[in-house]
């Protein structure tokens, strides 16, 4: 699946168990935390990351950014999070490319 989301505040902590998910910033700044190691990785514009399978992170960023994910179709946004979804945060799997 190829998604373009706008992201703007938190994103929440999350992992995807079968798939690494790549991601490339188009415009702003994307802070991605990530957990074992603790650490945050900060993208700009045409910056590119890889957050490998099992990796718990969160995604964010204060002024807004705009990505270009690559996940396998029908991968949840949100991971394996099973709390409550805030409003900000959209839970898709997204589309297939056709």
């Amino acid at each position: 699946m190829c998604a373009w989301p706008q992201v703007r505040g938190a994103h929440l902590w999350h992992a995807h168990h079968d798939t690494d998910e790549f991601f490339l910033v188009l415009d702003g700044v994307l802070d991605i935390d990530l957990r074992a190691p603790d650490r945050r990785v900060t993208l700009r514009r045409n910056d590119t990351y890889v957050v490998p399978r099992g990796v718990e992170h969160r995604p964010s960023s204060a002024d807004g950014a705009t990505l270009l994910l690559f996940e396998p179709a029908g991968t949840l946004t949100t991971g394996d999070y099973t709390g409550e979804v805030p409003d900000h945060i959209t839970a898709t799997t997204g589309r297939a490319l056709t």
